[in-house]
């Protein structure tokens, strides 16, 4: 003890931390490709074939029923399919298949194969009536197949014809460079030289589905995996099955991409030998891929069950991403002030739905102040002080709308709509007309508001503002205190989890995470109190706590040593244990500010970047953008910047809830049932992965419970930790871009 205290007693105040310490790393902003998906509905439900795009960035569809266009889509406003009548003299004609030749569509029907361009002199007869398969080769040659046999036509002559016996012909493809066809069929690949009229054997196997090719390298997909093959030797590689979906049905090579269309969605494999894996809503109208194709202005064009996908690239940096989701939260995502969820949506149609109550209103809107006035304290922008200002003052009145003194509500909302609200449970009447107010208010918001209001009242030089907000923070601190160490609701009792008293927070083994953790953060609020306040009552119960319940000790503990209760505890400790808790992650990180900012002295500051480094090796294999930047706070050196910039790039722009499928992957390693419940060795990205607040586990592979009823909000998921990261300066300015 004796050497507790002396730990603890050394005062030597470092208040004003720099934005960054010298010699950590930085992210340059450079321009990255960012994904999104246009959709198109198939509407009249007929099964589609093909889909290409021309020179002039147009796009036309192959149906069973014939030509089809996209019509009005966009990035979160879907499209439709509509009949093709542009070209009205050839709409009676039987459409059968459709390619794109020198940049230009050209089409085969059941007599001829034609085009609209070269000024429609290209109108070659076949004598293949039911012919649904075409390639274009040299000078206008093509080779055109039903399926079973193959004519090759050049000028409305058919120059050869040939069969292949006991077999299905799948695809034709042609290679410029050596100037073959080459033909898929179940069974083999054929290599067709059209300049000696000869079809060759070349591959054989079994339950072959599609093929692609460039130069001397062939891609073939099977029922089970695909293979590559050089087209000279005719060597084989390896028959892989660690891809997504084993059972192929398109392969497409598009610049240093192999995009593969399965029977559950399409993936694309990258230069790293990793994939990226597109299914369900928030990419593609159905997850049965039917062909793919190149799209107009660096997109792919995939053909599906429901519709048309459209994943286009754009070029950005994270700060126009983060324009972009500043915009998302400010359209349809602030509710009094509040940073809110869209819900009830009709099928991800964001002209539906209502911004919705939480039971963590403060939290979320505490993370996005905290986005918004590290942003400021960055650009000093007018709209981003307006932004610091109204989510302040929406959480401002939490202390007022209800009527027990220092105690924040959880929420607010006008009156007469209690049953319809979340929990109706916990609404109260306020004293003040029209409006009602949600009790119980737990750590989780209370650690929030601290946190924000801290940063507010030291980085927003703007005094009237500092002032409300030392004083929010005064006000529920001194509740707390005064209170024992208890958060008391209108009922004088104190809510479920408003407790930090040593009784309660030492009442729990070592091994249960809410010791460690209230202990940390309440130190972090006192530390936070005393920063602002310099009343000496905030500093007495840090030292207390610390020194005389060992909240020290509880806070310092290795988070290795977190599991389960032992087996004589009580049932309320063993549910608090049953598993990693992430909302717990969330409130650590988030009190790390106060925690090592606002540290006493330099000795408890080392201290406690000590422990929350040993967080943040726990939290690694997470690839957790916030809680990698957090940690960027302590000054570290390593804190796994570029797994932070991947999860900031890879965030899909689409943060609709749509329905999820990933546990059926063959390319992800699955891991045996454990504590922390990581289920795969390796995280997924976060455009692949359901949408997910920082409280939730990041290797959560699917999401089943709704499709497109409701939006999240990029401001505490996205922009918190890419303006904290701005701040800390390990992220740089744009560099490029527009």
């Amino acid at each position: 003890m004796k050497k507790i205290m002396s730990l603890l007693l050394v005062v030597i105040s470092t208040y004003c931390l720099g934005q960054k310490n010298a010699g950590q790393p930085v992210y340059v902003d450079k321009p990255f490709n960012q994904d999104y998906s246009i959709k198109y509905y198939n509407q009249d439900k007929s099964p589609l074939k093909s889909a290409f795009a021309d020179r002039n960035g147009a796009i036309k569809i192959l149906s069973s029923t014939g030509l089809m266009l996209p019509h009005d889509g966009a990035f979160l406003y879907p499209g439709s399919l509509r009949p093709d009548q542009r070209n009205r003299t050839s709409s009676h004609k039987k459409i059968q298949s459709i390619t794109v030749y020198k940049n230009q569509f050209v089409f085969m029907d059941d007599k001829a194969i034609f085009s609209h361009a070269w000024a429609g002199t290209l109108y070659a007869k076949h004598e293949l009536a039911n012919a649904n398969i075409l390639a274009g080769g040299t000078d206008f040659t093509f080779l055109i197949s039903d399926g079973s046999e193959l004519h090759l036509v050049n000028k409305s002559k058919t120059v050869f014809k040939t069969r292949i016996a006991n077999d299905t012909i799948l695809s034709i493809r042609h290679e410029p460079k050596g100037g073959y066809f080459w033909v898929l069929t179940n069974q083999g690949l054929y290599r067709f030289n059209p300049a000696l009229g000869q079809l060759a054997p070349w591959i054989s196997g079994t339950n072959f589905t599609a093929f692609d090719v460039h130069a001397s390298l062939g891609i073939i997909g099977t029922t089970d995996g695909y293979f590559s093959v050089d087209l000279v030797s005719k060597k084989q590689g390896v028959l892989q099955q660690k891809i997504p979906v084993k059972a192929i049905t398109a392969v497409k090579i598009i610049a240093d991409k192999v995009w593969f269309g399965s029977t559950n969605g399409a993936f694309a494999l990258r230069k790293d030998g990793k994939f990226d894996y597109y299914q369900g809503e928030r990419w593609l109208p159905g997850n049965h891929i039917d062909a793919i194709a190149e799209g107009p202005k660096n997109s792919v064009l995939i053909v599906t069950n429901g519709g048309l996908g459209q994943i286009c690239f754009k070029s950005m940096t994270l700060h126009e991403k983060a324009l972009y989701y500043e915009a998302q939260v400010r359209e349809r995502h602030i509710r009094h002030g509040f940073n809110a969820w869209l819900s009830g949506m009709d099928h991800g149609n964001i002209s539906t739905g209502y911004l919705s109550d939480s039971d963590n209103d403060g939290l979320w809107t505490s993370m996005y102040l905290g986005g918004e006035i590290f942003r400021y304290a960055v650009t000093k922008e007018p709209a981003a002080l307006e932004n610091v200002r109204e989510a302040f003052e929406s959480m401002e009145r939490l202390y007022t709308v209800n009527p027990v003194p220092g105690f924040p509500a959880r929420s607010y909302e006008r009156r007469g709509f209690i049953e319809k609200l979340s929990d109706p449970e916990r609404w109260q009447h306020s004293p003040e007309p029209e409006w009602d107010w949600k009790s119980t208010t737990s750590s989780d918001e209370v650690i929030g508001h601290i946190f924000a209001f801290g940063a507010l009242a030291e980085l927003v030089q703007v005094p009237d503002l500092q002032k409300r907000a030392i004083v929010l923070i005064d006000t529920v601190m001194s509740h707390i205190v005064k209170n024992d160490m208890y958060l008391i609701d209108y009922d004088g009792k104190p809510t479920l989890w408003g407790k930090w008293n040593p009784k309660y927070v030492n009442g729990f083994s070592i091994h249960i995470g809410d010791r460690k953790l209230n202990s940390s953060n309440i130190i972090a609020m006192l530390q936070t109190a005393y920063r602002f306040t310099k009343k000496p009552m905030y500093k007495q119960k840090a030292f207390e706590l610390m020194a005389k319940y060992g909240y020290y000790e509880n806070l310092m503990r290795p988070m290795s040593q977190i599991g389960q209760a032992p087996t004589d505890a009580d049932p309320f400790a063993k549910n608090l244990s049953d598993g990693w808790n992430h909302s717990d992650d969330e409130m650590y990180f988030v009190g790390y500010w106060g925690l090592y900012r606002y540290a006493f002295n330099d000795t408890l500051r080392a201290s406690f970047k000590k422990s929350i480094l040993d967080h943040w090796e726990m939290e690694r294999p997470e690839k957790e953008g916030a809680w990698n930047i957090f940690t960027a706070l302590t000054g570290a050196k390593a804190f796994d910047l570029n797994e932070a910039a991947w999860y900031l790039r890879e965030h899909p722009l689409d943060m609709v809830d749509w329905s999820i499928q990933n546990s059926h992957r063959n390319d992800i390693e699955k891991l045996a049932p454990n504590f922390r419940n990581q289920m795969t060795k390796e995280v997924l990205p976060p455009d692949e992965r359901p949408i997910q607040r920082h409280n939730a586990n990041m290797f959560t592979l699917d999401y089943t419970r709704s499709n497109g009823t409701s939006e999240h909000s990029a401001g505490d998921i996205w922009l918190l930790p890419y303006w904290l990261g701005r701040y800390l300066q390990v992220i740089s300015a744009p560099v490029g871009g527009k």
